[in-house]
């Protein structure tokens, strides 16, 4: 597995914001457009206020290439697991190293017992990843997302603390 580090997000990762999401698959991933010094850092410090929240830039070979995160932290102990790579990184199992180095975060430091994610059932990527870092499949939500006025089914998938 290809080796991470998982660490906060901090002003000098601004480009690689800004880059990430503009790639054409990712724009669409945020509420509003991140392609300015401005929004990427926006983007960046609404992960330090949340208490039900923690996002880590991940690092492979001193450059950052993607993020992990856990949020919608509740009273039951689950979260909700997201994660995404620049595309040089993809195709190399830095996604699956992060989920599966962030599960393990979540667990121990936070004290989580069930960490759930999902994704189009059209991403077949996203998938591979999923169940490589040890989510197992629970089911299809229809119609869940709403992306240019276009409806789609995700996927859903867990992980528990016990696995």
């Amino acid at each position: 597995m290809t080796e991470v580090e998982l660490r906060g997000w901090g002003p000098g990762d601004v480009e690689v914001v800004i880059d990430a999401f503009g790639a054409p698959d990712m724009a669409e991933q945020a509420a509003r457009p991140i392609d300015t010094p401005r929004a990427a850092l926006e983007w960046m410090g609404m992960w330090g206020f949340r208490d039900d929240a923690q996002a880590f830039a991940v690092v492979v070979g001193g450059q950052v290439v993607g993020n992990v995160a856990v949020s919608d932290i509740d009273s039951h102990d689950t979260g909700w697991v997201s994660y995404w790579t620049v595309s040089h990184a993809r195709g190399r199992g830095v996604a699956v190293a992060a989920v599966t180095k962030l599960a393990d975060w979540a667990f121990r430091e936070r004290g989580l017992f069930r960490l759930e994610l999902g994704h189009r059932t059209s991403n077949r990527a996203s998938c591979a990843v999923a169940t490589r870092a040890g989510f197992l499949t629970e089911g299809v939500e229809r119609a869940k997302l709403s992306h240019g006025g276009v409806r789609y089914d995700v996927e859903r998938h867990a992980r528990l603390a016990t696995d």
